[in-house]
């Protein structure tokens, strides 16, 4: 700017330089020649040393800018710890990895479910005792939000997912036997302590198809816990309910801390509860259009943490939801 003012105050138009020789008309005849010749030198003068000192500003910016941008690739770079996965995510991808080797398919659904695919279509009608085994988180639209401030906790008819069981039914409602699939994700249940989390992983599984019987499921989940807990661990089935299973039956391992002779993982029993399962309950595939006269099938679901609980033998399943990096870093 300092440059152009300059140029602009001597030789710019109204510069001072222009003007002399604007005034050279007036000069005496004699003197026009001489007087000209000075005031051409005076401008070349001007010019020159305006462009040297521009060239050699313009320079200086290079630079300037250059050494902003240098690089010295010979400098140690900056150590970026690398991320891991996540102990559930590990389990949960072996036990996807698993099923899959068996011939399951894979299936997912929403976690914000309706009370009908949540309860209802499996065998669970509303105010039936066996709502009382699953602490539900009910959603509420801001609509219905009442005049003293109270939350209806049922009217909504919205939930968060108790369980996969969902996809099972969504699954059933579109597609015909045989079917074959797990149904991995969150689940959320209003419970936490050394066992519980209000949300943790579940993974359900369906075989449909004529002529299935409980040995089936027997054989699919012994291989199971034999591929996860080693072949030699032993495991039972005791009979049990759940509404949408008939027979229903829960099954143990053997504990991995005193190999069965009792100890305080065990509470003394030697067996460790690690899965729910049953013959799906008749009522179930009617309710999903599915001729119970004709197909039979088993399910099954398990807690991804729990598992992960016995696996690497930790205590407290709420280290799995805390971010202490220390704990997360022995994975």
């Amino acid at each position: 700017m300092e440059l152009q003012s300059l140029r602009s105050k001597y030789i710019g138009k109204k510069g001072v330089v222009t003007q002399r020789l604007k005034e050279l008309g007036s000069a005496p005849k004699e003197q026009r020649a001489a007087l000209g010749k000075v005031v051409n030198e005076v401008r070349d003068f001007i010019e020159s040393r305006l462009r040297e000192k521009e060239a050699l500003l313009s320079a200086q910016a290079s630079v300037s800018i250059g050494s902003k941008h240098f690089v010295d690739l010979s400098l140690p770079g900056a150590y970026i710890k690398p991320g891991g996965r996540h102990p559930i995510k590990i389990i949960l991808n072996e036990i996807i990895d698993i099923f899959v080797s068996m011939g399951f398919a894979v299936e997912e659904g929403p976690e914000v479910e309706t009370d009908y695919y949540n309860f209802e279509a499996l065998n669970i009608p509303l105010n039936h005792p066996a709502r009382d085994m699953q602490d539900t988180f009910y959603v509420r639209p801001l609509s219905e939000k009442n005049i003293q401030g109270e939350h209806s906790k049922t009217d909504s008819g919205i939930v968060l997912r108790t369980h996969t069981s969902p996809v099972q039914i969504r699954v059933m409602e579109n597609k015909k036997p045989p079917l074959m699939f797990i149904a991995p994700g969150k689940v959320y249940r209003c419970d936490s302590d050394m066992s519980h989390t209000p949300m943790f992983h579940q993974v359900e599984g369906l075989m449909v198809d004529e002529g299935i019987t409980f040995a089936n499921l027997k054989a699919v989940l012994e291989a199971f816990l034999h591929i996860v807990f080693g072949p030699t661990v032993p495991v039972r089935f005791r009979p049990s309910f759940f509404p949408f299973t008939e027979p229903s039956a829960e099954i143990d391992m053997g504990c991995y801390a005193c190999a069965g002779s009792g100890c305080r993982v065990c509470k003394n029993s030697g067996w460790i509860e690690i899965l729910g399962a049953g013959m799906v309950d008749p009522r179930v595939f009617k309710m999903t259009g599915i001729d119970p006269e004709v197909y039979t099938g088993f399910a099954f679901g398990m807690g991804i943490e729990r598992i992960a609980r016995l696996r690497y033998g930790i205590d407290d399943i709420r280290l799995f939801y805390e971010g202490d990096l220390r704990f997360l870093r022995q994975f």
